[in-house]
């Protein structure tokens, strides 16, 4: 059975075989598990659940874990937000999600009061709060500025209407093919 930080481990993977200065050692459960704020066992753990389900497998040449990007995308947009809803509560202080974040601002004009965020005590944003996809999606998009991108685009799609669903799957594809 999938878990929300299997979704953070394999965009985590995702944006690391993008980078330009990735290195093999950046794999390693220790890796994984620093660069994400997950614990190892965890990391593992949901390594070897995604690769079960098809979500992930091992590179023929290096055995490092890759992602499935066309499955990914499809768990993502059919199911994901009937499986890890999010549900908007009281307005706080934390980091933006959704079309509010960084870089995704642009994409859609918004004409809600607030703005979406996760709860995090080093955030600056002000909006309504939403449980992240897991507890350290703020801390591990700090480290990763494709990985936010990616999650806030998943927080549109679980939180959007169909116009919104629309753009925000059209951008998260782009952004695994690329």
């Amino acid at each position: 059975m999938m878990k929300s930080q299997d979704i953070l481990i394999l965009l985590k993977l995702d944006s690391l075989h993008k980078s330009d200065s990735v290195k093999s050692e950046d794999f390693s459960v220790r890796a994984l598990a620093a660069a994400t704020g997950i614990s190892k066992t965890e990391v593992s753990a949901s390594l070897n659940r995604s690769i079960e389900v098809g979500l992930a497998k091992l590179d023929r040449k290096n055995q490092l874990p890759i992602t499935n990007s066309k499955a990914l995308l499809e768990f993502i947009v059919s199911g994901l937000r009937y499986v890890f809803p999010a549900k908007p509560g009281a307005v706080g202080r934390g980091v933006s999600t959704g079309f509010e974040a960084p870089g995704l601002s642009g994409l859609l004009s918004s004409i809600a009061e607030y703005h979406y965020v996760w709860p995090d005590a080093e955030g600056t944003d002000k909006g309504q709060i939403i449980a992240p996809l897991y507890k350290t999606a703020p801390y591990a998009a700090r480290q990763d500025a494709k990985l936010y991108r990616n999650m806030a685009l998943i927080d549109a799609i679980r939180l959007g209407d169909a116009r919104e669903i629309a753009i925000a799957k059209q951008e998260l594809e782009a952004s695994l093919r690329e």
